[in-house]
């Protein structure tokens, strides 16, 4: 059976990927709050805040950094811009619906949307865009500012 080895990412795309992988945190931290059930309203509010400062500002980046080096009509770029509405349009829904369900689907979407981009989209982006091109991606997005604020509260974790 074939084991799940990490994905050797450029240095050029790997600020995103680092930031998948604060992604995947999120999603395992809404996950742990779902199973030791933790406070729905604490929940969404993370989630809100970590849309405002991390996915938003990461999409940002994916949306006017990396695919203006990629073709406009490509499948996978139409892909990523698709899932990234619909994840904004779970987040907003959690002002409607602030319950585990829509939790769980939020969780569940993003992580799916990151295993996307790490398996496809970025690895055609490593293959289909010029070494130069490449490191215009990283000097862009490493002039980009990352959030520096944390979230207090470790909902996450089980009380005792």
């Amino acid at each position: 059976m074939e084991e799940n080895q990490p994905i050797k990412r450029s240095k050029e795309l790997a600020p995103l990927s680092r930031e998948h992988h604060d992604g995947l945190l999120f999603v395992w931290k809404i996950r742990q709050g779902l199973e030791i059930g933790a406070d729905v309203h604490v929940m969404c509010n993370y989630a809100r805040w970590y849309w405002a400062n991390h996915i938003k500002p990461h999409f940002k980046d994916e949306e006017k950094v990396l695919i203006q080096y990629l073709p406009a009509d490509n499948d996978l770029v139409k892909r990523m811009i698709n899932e990234h509405t619909h994840i904004r349009n779970l987040v907003l829904a959690l002002d409607e619906e602030p319950d585990k369900y829509s939790l769980k689907l939020l969780a569940d979407f993003i992580n799916d949307h990151i295993r996307f981009e790490e398996r496809q989209l970025f690895k055609y982006a490593e293959e289909t865009i010029s070494p130069e091109h490449l490191l215009l991606i990283y000097q862009q997005l490493a002039s980009e500012p990352y959030c520096d604020t944390e979230w207090k509260d470790e909902f996450w974790v089980k009380k005792k």
